[in-house]
């Protein structure tokens, strides 16, 4: 470990405790119940996290790439506790500060006119009402989305979801429709270059609409940059081709920005590194780095004059909760304040981009490196010429767990999916720190070399 804080007799206890009843009461998502062994979290700060032993971590996963600004950031902790002091709750019905100006900050923020926030409790339930506003604006039904993509787990979100935690959920009876994304280095197109998997990806796509009706679709939903399907990023020209699309068959455009945004790749919201504005725009996560449950849709003026005088039927009962809003409105201000967009963008191209290109010429089981800020993918592969992945698609291996444990062992957690390791700690990691988990990488991926050809 990179360090320990030895804990007393008491933190032993306490963390041994809560172990033990989770074990006995909590159900985890996404596990078999019985085989899991979960790691005790008893402190964090910044972008490290102690164990219950009193271990210390760097967090090169952001948690579920949502701890933006790190751990316990100190303005965000104060205004929640100011915020539970004067206002815990209210009804959505009624106007308070915090919404208000977490809905200002945004707004202002966001790309075009999408001046108009919806607040949800998370991402999930963000995507689910801006297909049910794409839904009831154009009056179509059918919903399409990509391959190797994740948009959340509740049911309309997981069945719009491309990747195969959608398996267990689908029926077919969602109105959703998937399509291959541009993605050259496993190409469905057999395309050699970026200008030619963005024009096959789109002629695909158009094919596919015209096939499917345009008069029933109602949108096309993309996460500008995709997380947890791997850090691919659009090549040049398909997001605008996208959005020509979408406007030649009068088809909503919803750019989810759930993970991608805030930040993350070194822009206020990723579809900013394209020049196209979306009609729906999705978010969660980094707008508060997660301190306290939130999430939203950003609105076009088009789509919301629909519910100028038609009642949108749709809410919750904890939308734009004081306390969620009250730590947006921190977040977004310490983020502005300390620069903490603009030092994402620069790890990106200072430092976490050029180490990992250097791994990519070092270490024979590196297939491929992407990415922006301070979000990118290590693509692990058995044998390059044939990109053969180090675990097979929708699952894990062996190899990938030695992998993971070997980063833990050394201090380090990392963000694993399928045969890739994501670089994506906070946005305001120091560069000391960043090296320092880019090292323990380096050391990791010797280890990686040993199953590569």
């Amino acid at each position: 470990m990179t360090a320990t804080l030895e804990p007393t007799q008491t933190d032993r206890e306490a963390a041994q405790r809560a172990y033990d009843l989770d074990r006995k009461h909590v159900f985890h998502s996404w596990s078999a119940q019985d085989t899991l062994d979960p790691m005790v979290i008893s402190a964090a700060e910044g972008s490290h996290l102690w164990d219950g032993e009193g271990n210390k971590y760097l967090d090169f996963s952001s948690q579920l790439v949502n701890t933006n600004i790190g751990h316990q950031h100190p303005a965000v902790v104060a205004a929640i506790a100011a915020q539970a002091a004067k206002l815990c709750t209210i009804a959505p019905s009624y106007v308070n500060d915090a919404r208000s100006e977490a809905a200002r900050l945004i707004a202002e923020r966001t790309p075009g006119e999408l001046d108009r926030i919806f607040f949800t409790n998370g991402g999930a339930d963000a995507n689910e009402h801006a297909v049910r506003m794409a839904r009831l604006h154009t009056g179509r039904h059918k919903v399409l989305s990509a391959y190797r993509s994740y948009h959340g787990g509740t049911h309309l979100a997981v069945n719009i979801t491309g990747d195969p935690r959608r398996w267990a959920s689908d029926n077919g009876s969602a109105g959703t429709i998937h399509f291959f994304p541009p993605y050259l280095y496993r190409t469905a197109f057999h395309s050699t270059t970026e200008e030619e998997e963005a024009q096959r990806a789109l002629e695909h796509l158009e094919q596919l609409i015209e096939f499917e009706g345009p008069s029933s679709m109602a949108a096309i939903m993309l996460e500008s940059i995709p997380g947890t399907a791997g850090i691919y990023v659009p090549p040049a020209g398909y997001m605008q081709g996208v959005r020509e699309l979408c406007t030649k068959y009068g088809i909503v455009f919803i750019a989810d920005e759930v993970m991608a945004g805030f930040g993350r790749t070194g822009k206020w919201f990723a579809v900013e590194h394209f020049d196209v504005v979306p009609d729906l725009l999705t978010f969660a996560k980094g707008v508060n780095s997660g301190y306290v449950p939130l999430g939203g849709v950003a609105i076009s003026p088009e789509i919301a004059a629909t519910f100028g005088t038609r009642a949108y039927p749709g809410g919750l009962t904890y939308s734009g909760h004081p306390l969620a809003t009250a730590a947006a409105v921190a977040t977004i201000n310490a983020m502005e304040r300390e620069g903490m967009v603009q030092h994402a963008a620069s790890l990106g191209t200072d430092v976490i981009g050029p180490a990992l290109a250097g791994f990519a010429e070092r270490h024979q089981s590196v297939g491929e490196v992407r990415g922006r800020g301070v979000f990118w993918a290590i693509e692990l592969v058995k044998d390059r010429a044939t990109r053969e992945p180090l675990a097979p698609y929708g699952s894990s291996s062996t190899e990938m767990n030695q992998l993971v444990a070997a980063c833990k062992s050394r201090g380090l957690i990392p963000f694993a999916n399928f045969n890739r390791i994501h670089v994506v700690p906070p946005c305001n990691i120091s560069v000391e720190d960043a090296l320092t988990g880019l090292a323990i990488l380096d050391e990791v991926l010797d280890i990686a070399d040993t199953y590569a050809a």
